[in-house]
């Protein structure tokens, strides 16, 4: 039961009723399949029950199976880096034993380094808690009963349940998701569009995202899963097809998982308001939400996405190859790692833009198209020189990218001042070693040369470096910016017009110093710790800091972060 001087910490009577008025006045673009919509008025809001479940499971059947002596594991979705000895760091995959989990953001585990605390958001609890041996220590005592058949039969039998526990949490967290995006998209979304004076347009697509979007292909989706699923015999369905008939449509987290820092941003200024934080809380409660801040609610798609290889990964565990569904739950598997690798690929890229955005503006008397326009990473930089066909040799600094090479001349007094010189297209060219000696192109005497020459106007650009070492990486470089594009062309990676674009307001606002206060990465930087009593007691004070999430760190990119950065520290003015 919630009681009514509860309810008046958080919102008055009045703008309760408000937000339920509102909320009747008008239909939800977004509503169930059946067409079903429901508005809350206080008084029914004071009758609601309270809830307890979380996304990650029920939260109070967990402490009342640690309670029981039950031995309960949670697996990591991410890599918890830790900032204090008081808690628990491991990385993505590892296993966990839960002890204690009365608070609901920190739980108090064990892994194989020490006991510690460790944010509950990081992990999900294993679908199948205890382990079945196939052909392991248990083979002994069953030796000892001559009828072999029974044996096998009971592993089959219990593989058969391993896998309808599996299913039935794919099901089962599915429904909850949906419920969730359906909670912030009529609770949150369609109210906040009502309140004209409190959000804006922008706002509101900053917080939100795409989320809207995803809402409506997960509803299908989960339509889908619900076909295959055989409600008699779970072991049975054939849910892996499902995965493949949408693993293009997975894509859209890509958008939403690049624009949630800004949305904790925008969210955490808001929330410094206290008409914006009981608003917030009032539509939670007048959705009969969760017990969840408006954050965490934001959260779970990013969650979802990470949640999805390790779930077909526990599935495919207990699917043997003769079972109808293996062949698509493997490729199902490998479908869904590809997304999270597309979309940290994403993330990535999306870092590298801001860097070559505030690269460009320090570069003077820059000429052209923004470097942006074309590519949206460094691939190697270094100084080579430039011969042209009158035998003129220029030192310059060369900057590859993919799709083109920038080149610039260093300021005679001042090193670290980089000025614009021209760039070359290195979508129409081709790489050609060439040999020591005169050269029959340019007739000199050339060392550790390559040159770049255009397929179509066949026109030659002639370099030199200092060492065969450096020739051989920019050799290597160019061979590598040419298999970099095919595969962003292949994996469909694209920066939007729009996120290029601001990427050079921020460089250019940033350069004339407007910006201040603001971190490297642009989040505010957590609270301190506070002092925690030893570590073999059991009932001490949860941390009070904000968890250092990698929420994109499940599955690795498939190319590692650029070497080269440290280059444009030397080379180019960033420095104040």
């Amino acid at each position: 039961m919630v009681a009514r001087g509860a309810m008046a910490h958080f919102w008055s009577l009045e703008s309760l009723q408000m937000v339920a008025a509102d909320g009747g006045t008008e239909s939800s673009a977004l509503v169930d399949d059946n067409g079903s919509e429901e508005d809350y008025s206080y008084e029914e809001l004071c009758q609601a029950a309270p809830r307890y479940l979380q996304p990650g499971g029920e939260q109070l059947a967990i402490n009342e199976l640690i309670s029981d002596g039950t031995v309960v594991y949670a697996e990591a979705l991410w890599d918890h880096v830790t900032m204090d000895d008081q808690e628990l760091g491991f990385k993505a995959g590892d296993v966990i034993r839960v002890l204690e989990a009365s608070n609901k953001d920190w739980w108090w585990g064990r892994n194989e380094d020490k006991e510690a605390w460790f944010p509950a958001s990081f992990v999900r609890l294993r679908v199948n808690q205890e382990e079945v041996p196939e052909n392991g220590s248990n083979i002994q005592d069953e030796e000892q009963d001559s009828d072999i058949s029974k044996h096998r039969q009971k592993i089959a039998e219990n593989r058969d349940q391993m896998r309808t526990n599996v299913i039935q949490e794919i099901m089962k967290t599915e429904r909850v998701y949906i419920k969730h995006l359906k909670d912030i998209c009529e609770g949150y979304i369609r109210q906040c569009r009502k309140h004209t004076g409190m959000f804006t347009a922008a706002q509101l697509s900053t917080i939100f995202g795409n989320i809207e979007d995803i809402y409506k292909f997960q509803r299908k989706f989960l339509k889908d899963l619900e076909k295959q699923y055989n409600k008699e015999e779970p072991h049975l369905s054939e849910i892996g097809s499902c995965f493949l008939q949408h693993q293009e449509g997975f894509a859209i987290y890509s958008e939403y998982c690049n624009n949630h820092p800004s949305a904790c941003i925008e969210l955490s200024k808001l929330m410094k308001q206290g008409k914006y934080r009981h608003f917030f809380e009032a539509c939670r409660l007048l959705q009969q939400m969760i017990d969840i801040a408006i954050d965490g609610f934001l959260l779970t798609p990013v969650q979802k996405i990470c949640k999805y290889p390790l779930q077909l990964a526990e599935l495919l565990k207990y699917t043997t190859q003769e079972h109808s569904d293996y062949s698509n739950i493997k490729a199902a598997y490998e479908a869904m790692k590809n997304v999270a690798c597309l979309i940290n690929e994403r993330k990535r890229r999306l870092e590298s833009i801001d860097k070559i955005a505030r690269w460009q503006v320090s570069i003077v008397d820059w000429e052209g198209p923004d470097v942006l326009a074309r590519s949206s990473e460094l691939i190697h930089s270094g100084e080579l020189t430039k011969i042209s066909k009158q035998g003129k040799s220029q030192q310059r600094t060369f900057f590859l990218f993919d799709h083109q090479l920038v080149f610039c001349k260093k300021d005679l007094l001042r090193r670290d001042i980089l000025y614009y010189k021209d760039r070359i297209d290195m979508d129409e060219m081709e790489i050609v070693d060439t040999e020591d000696g005169r050269d029959k192109d340019f007739n000199i005497n050339v060392k550790n040369a390559f040159k770049i020459i255009n397929r179509t106007t066949e026109e030659i650009h002639l370099f030199c470096a200092k060492k065969q070492e450096d020739k051989k990486r920019w050799m290597e470089a160019c061979e590598s910016e040419r298999r970099r594009v095919r595969e962003d062309k292949e994996m469909g990676m694209e920066i939007s017009e729009n996120q290029k674009k601001q990427a050079m307001q921020n460089a250019r606002k940033s350069r004339q110093g407007k910006i201040k206060g603001v971190s490297y990465n642009g989040c505010p930087m957590p609270p301190p710790h506070q002092t925690l009593h030893p570590l073999h007691q059991r009932h001490i004070t949860v941390p009070t800091s904000v968890p250092q999430q990698q929420v994109f760190a499940l599955a690795e990119p498939k190319r590692k972060p650029s070497l080269f950065w440290h280059t444009f520290n030397k080379l180019t003015p960033f420095k104040k």
